[in-house]
């Protein structure tokens, strides 16, 4: 899959880490408090368990054997405990005289006892966890039950959307990518989602003869092998999933059009940025609540406005245990255009700007025109600059090369070689 996986370490995040969603699996909880029942609930609520089956009732475990004694048991039982480790071990026993092969049994309780913890995990319970529970601690755990040991370091998926057509999103997309891939050293991969109208292929000068409608348009033929033949190169760390802007078809897709997409580069890359098109339809909604990070472009005006504080509330809304979406304002200082302060932009939608780009149409238009990223064109101009920002803050790692090499380097490092020899 390109890129390589090489040598190139997994994303260092700063604010949380990569949960994996879950596969289509069915869980049922027994919880005895109204605190953990409430915790399940805001859990099962989590983008992250689209896919599973849910119910969540009370009674404990003694409910949970009624319920299993005549009736198959679902892929994952999450009991609370409340009662004395005997009485816990005992409704285990008679638990497992009716479980499936294959059933997952996670155990909550109250009591911090590393005796019972190694006497539960011997019982075959795949985990123990002490209450009080965040949503974060439950998604966690019934992630890591569907997640093999190497596969570990997931990908992370950050979605760019522009708040209004023609803010500049995909060239922030685009320079963003370039930054984490060249900068930070880590792997990255682009994937333009503007089936018809994409520009990914142009900024990066590229012209592949596939690219992310082989994927879409034939999900059953989409694997690992096919996925690496579609990547375009775009440097040693950076590849493309670009779109072929042609008009051959409308792209009337499915909500989950994406989701074995993602799930393939997830599995292969520390980095996937995707280029949103500034659309509202039922699979663009998906994509963008479904990514890990969500990245809104925006320009200092009132449509602007208005429409960044809509994609904000909504994703405040249904991703409450996800950091909030963040917010970079693009295309700061065009002369004699009215503008509204950066500031009192940021107050209205209630969240910091992460980053203002500036004005400069002879830069950002050499670089376009001639199929170049900004730091090529110009690498020490401010809006360079704000991408090199805008990496480190959404890879959260700081710059890991430097951009000029000292003129003394090669004497320092034979130097070195030589006291080493």
């Amino acid at each position: 899959m390109q890129p390589e996986a090489r040598e190139t370490p997994a994303i260092e995040l700063s604010s949380d880490e990569t949960i994996a969603p879950l596969p289509r699996v069915t869980l049922q909880a027994f919880c005895e408090t109204p605190a953990v029942a409430a915790t399940m609930q805001a859990a099962v609520a989590d983008r992250r368990m689209d896919k599973a089956h849910t119910r969540i009732q009370m009674g404990g475990p003694a409910a949970a054997v009624e319920a299993f004694r005549a009736a198959p048991t679902p892929n994952i039982i999450v009991l609370e405990a409340v009662t004395d480790p005997a009485t816990l071990v005992a409704h285990l026993e008679a638990l497992s005289e009716s479980c499936d092969a294959g059933t997952k049994v996670v155990v909550v309780g109250h009591v911090n006892d590393v005796q019972l913890y190694r006497d539960l995990i011997r019982r075959g319970v795949s985990e123990y966890l002490i209450a009080p529970l965040e949503p974060l601690d439950v998604l966690r755990t019934l992630s890591d039950l569907y997640i093999s040991p190497e596969s570990r370091n997931l990908g992370r998926v950050i979605a760019v959307m522009g708040a209004k057509g023609g803010v500049g999103a995909s060239t922030v997309a685009h320079n963003v990518s370039w930054a984490i891939a060249r900068n930070l050293d880590a792997s990255t991969v682009v994937v333009d989602l503007d089936i018809a109208f994409g520009t990914a292929g142009l900024n990066f000068n590229q012209d592949p003869p596939q690219g992310i409608a082989e994927a879409v348009f034939a999900p059953e033929r989409l694997d690992s092998n096919l996925l690496d033949r579609l990547l375009s190169r775009c440097s040693d760390n950076l590849a493309l999933l670009a779109a072929p802007a042609i008009l051959d078809r409308t792209v009337d897709l499915d909500e989950d059009a994406f989701e074995q997409l993602l799930e393939l580069l997830r599995a292969s890359v520390p980095c996937i940025i995707l280029d949103v098109p500034h659309q509202w339809s039922a699979w663009v909604k998906r994509t963008m609540l479904g990514a890990d990070e969500i990245v809104i472009v925006a320009e200092p005006e009132l449509a602007s406005l208005r429409n960044a504080k809509n994609l904000v509330d909504l994703s405040r809304a249904t991703r409450p245990n996800d950091a909030v979406a963040r917010l970079v304002l693009n295309r700061v200082g065009v002369p004699k255009r009215p503008e509204i302060n950066v500031g009192e932009f940021s107050k209205a939608l209630g969240i910091d700007v992460l980053s203002t780009i500036p004005f400069d149409a002879q830069l950002f238009g050499t670089a376009a025109n001639n199929g170049q990223m900004i730091a090529e064109v110009q690498a020490g101009s401010k809006a360079s600059e704000a991408f090199t920002q805008i990496a480190s803050a959404l890879t959260g790692r700081g710059e890991a090369r430097r951009g000029r090499r000292s003129l003394f380097e090669p004497l320092v490092a034979k130097l070195k070689r030589r006291k080493a020899s």
